[in-house]
């Protein structure tokens, strides 16, 4: 029998960062990291602008499956300290039923738990997330609950369309899209969204997991990142491993957290 595999979907960016050149990011780029480490058998599944194909994106290590679209995305972001400030200088391509039921059906045949890391709101409809869902274990980001879709300074809301939890078996949020959700980390908070298992990820302060109606703190050695880019697409690549491979959420979340801060201590 083949091997099963951790999927993840998703557009790959182009990121400014601090004034830089343009790289690449993006759930499928950031997650790579921690996947290499691990060793975790995975796939990579995006789409990118044919003219943006060539800037590195297979040399992550696994396979990657990608699909040209029309622009790729691309972001404008500013760190100082604690607070950031992103643009969105091109929206991407959203992730479609025909996609799902083509080439990416084909791509993730193997893939029995898929992370969807959507970028803003309009990556994943709802139809879109139920075909990719069918069968396996389904993580999604919270990015694409509360991230509007639009060029300009990103701003965030809660209008987002309730049938999407529907087919989410995992969830993270930051502590942003929480507050921007109107949710607190309590269980009683979080069990609202109906989502079975969620993980609320608190930068230097560590998480809150939440599974079977109740929630657990899971505390984290400071650390300094002067650019936290891509740490929760890192930090939920290895806690779906951890995951998979039958750990708690509250030891997949410790564990996930001190990858990603050996990491960024890189």
């Amino acid at each position: 029998m083949a091997m099963r595999l951790l999927g993840v979907v998703g557009l790959v960016s182009l990121d400014r960062v601090d004034g830089g050149i343009p790289r690449l990011g993006g759930a499928p780029f950031h997650a790579a990291r921690s996947l290499r480490v691990l060793g975790h058998p995975a796939l990579l599944a995006t789409k990118i602008a044919p003219e943006d194909s060539g800037r590195g994106l297979h040399a992550l290590g696994f396979p990657v499956y990608s699909h040209p679209a029309a622009r790729t995305i691309a972001f404008r972001i500013e760190n100082d300290g604690d607070r950031r400030a992103m643009e969105i200088d091109e929206l991407g391509e959203p992730w479609t039923a025909e996609d799902v039921r083509g080439w990416l059906d084909e791509a993730l045949r193997r893939a029995d738990w898929v992370h969807a890391g959507p970028l803003t709101r309009a990556d994943f409809p709802a139809e879109t997330v139920a075909l990719i869902k069918r069968g396996r274990v389904l993580s999604f980001d919270g990015q694409g609950l509360v991230r509007r879709g639009e060029r300009g300074p990103l701003r965030l809301d809660a209008d987002y369309d309730p049938e999407v939890l529907r087919h989410i078996d995992i969830l993270k949020l930051s502590e942003e899209e929480l507050r921007t959700l109107g949710l607190e980390a309590s269980a009683s908070s979080l069990a609202t969204l109906g989502v079975g298992e969620i993980v609320v990820t608190l930068g230097s302060r560590g998480s809150v997991v939440y599974t079977r109606g109740n929630t657990a703190e899971v505390c984290a050695r400071p650390v300094s990142a002067p650019d936290p880019t891509g740490s929760g697409d890192a930090f939920m690549a290895a806690y779906l491993t951890y995951r998979r491979l039958r750990h708690t959420p509250r030891s997949a979340a410790r564990l996930a957290g001190d990858l990603v801060r050996s990491l960024i201590g890189r």
